[in-house]
């Protein structure tokens, strides 16, 4: 009987047959289901995944050599299962090598299957069923999940393509590299003994104080709620309520109610995950957590600088970025959902883990308005087909609801049941409108700011403005220390500055610090006065929140809104939101202190400025374009580019030096650059391009200036967003 291959020799000089290929990943692919009527057709889908490789030209390229792609095989497989109508299954095993196609070019490459212009796909599919003893009557009476929903059907035809995509690559994996094989963890969550670690924690905590037994109260009652079924949930704290650990309480009950595999926490900021995953590891162990971010680029080459010594759990955390098998993960927004909406093979991979988890969204209220009606769609049909509870955490909740007019998400439960009594018992600030928002220039804030007296914090919209205003201040002597933060410094002197700030804050000195929006992406500095220019309600809000944090002051903290004369916005979407939050702040200054305000400046603004489907991604996602869906779906829609700044310091210098030889760069080697990169527009290397140099590996070193307070030199740019 004649043998057939999927793969050439390992190193131990073994051919990997076609039969044990197919049943391998079909094996795996079934396990990734997580209902029992998905895993006929998930099994199904691993067995033909590859059917293209019986062809008598792909077993000759397989034993004589060849070009590398140059006999393609996955339309077969897609050909067949299009015959039988198994549509889902068909579109997964045309993409498992390109990515997921658009529905014309899966069609078009299905299609002379279908008009059997193929001559040698009879003989191919005879040999198929010889090799794998499967019956075919049993695939013609198998047809297509019935979905009434387009979107829940497109939904399930990614899940089902991120599992022939992670089974095909394990499969393969375990032929060639065995070590590495079996190095993946596929550890479950140990939930009772993460419960009893969390409980340890809670109880080395201070319970005396009035917030200290707020945080105990809304905790047993937030956990009251954990034994609810799979759905959407929202959780309401004011800042500094400690929404972290309880969620986790939360998370880990209600995933071990409902039988969930893993707990995922989304946030929208690096810096958020470095502290999040830190404190989890902290009271979990390091081996439960895994953090995955941009630090981990997901095309970056691997070097023999990868298998050089390492501990065992370093390695499988590298491996688990592959496709998120991981009790506990911690990532970024743009991670997460430009996974979801990817069209390619390496993001996709881990989509069939996110099917049985609880996913924990942190300040929600980031997730960009231009495609919130796509986002939240997603999460409908993630939760319907993949069995995914959802927890949205925020101290500003936005309006997510379905509602007139806005396609948002029916019955969020909400944890907490009086939550507007909360948010009045924690009010630690007063607000005050400088000037009443009528405009001023730098020199009057720059008096307003000197008569505060405190430690200050003065928070801007634009790189521009906190420079202008940070350089207004040069020459004076009010303040002790005076400190410069925004994007424009690269992560490790961001973190000296930090640092320094959090240690004059803790010796009780008098500072000022002026700062981009990064300030509020998770840094929990606790200023008693903090001026923040005027910005839409959720920012303003999330800046009171530096202000008298601990609640340590005699009286309230003192936070002052003002209206900046002359000054740019990010962008047209952020000057109408802060424009409209201004009129409501007009009204009734009061109102910033309430539950509910946010929830309805959310609706208003949504209603009124923001088209919430930009981009058009759920009639595209209906009509199974999935190309042109990862084309447009973008959480962050400014294209930026990284500069590596040579002249931060002698380490970065020494660094390049290291790296400037080396063919390929290492996950590691990106790493370390990561520590020394400013993000800019490309505009900004354009003007600036004899100061730039691409270097052979593919990124970008800056020669140019970099300021040891102010970081990298910033001109006026029209789109500024991007300060966190």
């Amino acid at each position: 009987m004649t043998e057939y291959y999927a793969h050439s020799e390992n190193q131990q000089g073994e051919k990997h047959s076609m039969s044990k290929h197919l049943c391998s990943t079909a094996m795996l692919t079934e396990s990734f289901s997580c209902q029992e009527n998905y895993k006929t057709i998930f099994k199904l889908t691993g067995l033909l995944h590859d059917l293209g490789k019986y062809q008598t030209a792909f077993q000759y390229y397989l034993a004589n050599g060849g070009k590398r792609g140059s006999v393609p095989h996955a339309a077969w497989g897609a050909g067949y299962a299009r015959l039988h109508r198994i549509l889902e299954a068909s579109i997964a095993i045309d993409g498992h090598h390109k990515g997921l196609p658009d529905n014309s070019a899966w069609k078009s490459d299905t299609e002379p299957f279908k008009r059997g212009e193929i001559p040698e796909f009879e003989c191919v599919i005879k040999t198929f069923l010889n090799d794998t003893g499967i019956n075919e009557a049993d695939i013609k009476q198998l047809d297509s999940l019935t979905f009434t929903d387009l979107l829940q059907r497109e939904i399930f035809t990614r899940y089902l393509f991120s599992a022939l995509t992670d089974s095909d690559w394990l499969s393969t994996e375990e032929h060639f590299e065995q070590s590495k094989f079996k190095m993946r963890i596929g550890d479950t969550l140990p939930i009772d003994t993460m419960i009893n670690k969390l409980e340890d924690e809670f109880s080395k905590k201070s319970k005396e104080g009035e917030i200290n037994q707020l945080r105990n109260d809304v905790r047993n009652q937030v956990i009251q709620k954990a034994d609810m079924p799979s759905g959407f949930y929202s959780l309401a704290l004011p800042t500094g309520m400690g929404k972290t650990l309880t969620s986790m309480a939360w998370a880990l009950r209600h995933a071990k109610k409902n039988e969930l595999k893993r707990i995922i926490i989304v946030l929208p900021y690096i810096n958020i995950i470095d502290q999040t995953a830190q404190v989890l590891k902290t009271i979990f162990g390091d081996e439960w957590v895994l953090e995955h971010h941009s630090s981990y680029n997901e095309n970056e080459k691997d070097t023999q600088d990868d298998t050089e010594d390492c501990s065992s759990i370093q390695e499988r955390k590298k491996l688990a970025c592959e496709n998120w098998d991981y009790p506990i993960i911690v990532t970024t927004t743009v991670q997460f959902f430009e996974s979801l909406f990817s069209n390619r093979r390496s993001q996709c991979r881990k989509i069939h883990n996110i099917a049985e988890s609880v996913v924990i969204f942190d300040e929600v209220q980031t997730l960009p308005k231009e495609v919130i009606l796509p986002t939240l769609q997603m999460l409908k049909d993630v939760q319907a087909v993949m069995k995914t509870s959802f927890l949205f955490c925020t101290a500003t909740q936005p309006a997510f609801e379905k509602r007139q007019g806005f396609d948002g998400i029916k019955g969020i439960c909400p944890l907490i049941d009086d939550p507007t009594t909360l948010y009045e018992k924690t009010k630690r600030v007063e607000y005050h409108l400088l000037n009443n928002l009528d405009s001023i220039d730098y020199s009057g804030l720059l008096e307003a700011v000197i008569q505060a007296g405190d430690a200050s914090l003065v928070i801007f919209n634009t790189k521009k403005a906190t420079l202008e205003f940070y350089n207004c201040t040069k020459n004076l002597e009010n303040w002790e220390k005076k400190y410069h933060l925004s994007t424009a410094m690269c992560p490790t002197h961001r973190k000296e500055v930090i640092k320094n700030i959090r240690d004059n804050l803790e010796a009780k000195k008098k500072i000022l610090v002026v700062s981009t929006q990064l300030i509020e992406a998770g840094v929990d500095f606790d200023f008693p006065v903090v001026f923040r220019a005027m910005a839409p309600l959720e920012v303003v809000i999330q800046s009171a929140g530096r202000c008298n944090r601990e609640g340590k002051l005699d009286g309230p903290g003192r936070v002052f809104l003002f209206k900046l004369q002359d000054s740019g916005m990010p962008d047209k979407t952020y000057a109408a939101c802060a424009g409209h939050a201004e009129e409501f702040i007009k009204q009734d200054i009061s109102q910033l202190h309430g539950h509910k305000l946010f929830n309805e400046y959310y609706a208003q603004v949504m209603q009124l400025y923001v088209d919430p489907d930009k981009y058009k991604i759920n009639e595209a996602r209906k009509q199974f374009n999935f190309k042109t869906v990862s084309d447009g779906y973008h959480i962050i829609q400014a294209i930026t580019k990284g500069l590596y700044i040579y002249n931060y310091s002698d380490e970065s210098r020494q660094l390049l030096h290291s790296l400037e030889y080396k063919e390929f760069l290492s996950r590691d080697d990106f790493r370390k650059m990561q520590q020394f990169t400013v993000q800019v527009y490309k505009y900004f290397i354009f003007q600036n391009s004899k100061m730039c140099k691409i270097m052979p590996q593919g990124f970008m070193v800056w020669y140019g200036n970099y300021d040891q307070e102010t970081g990298i030199s910033v001109s006026p740019i029209e789109a500024d967003k991007l300060v966190v």
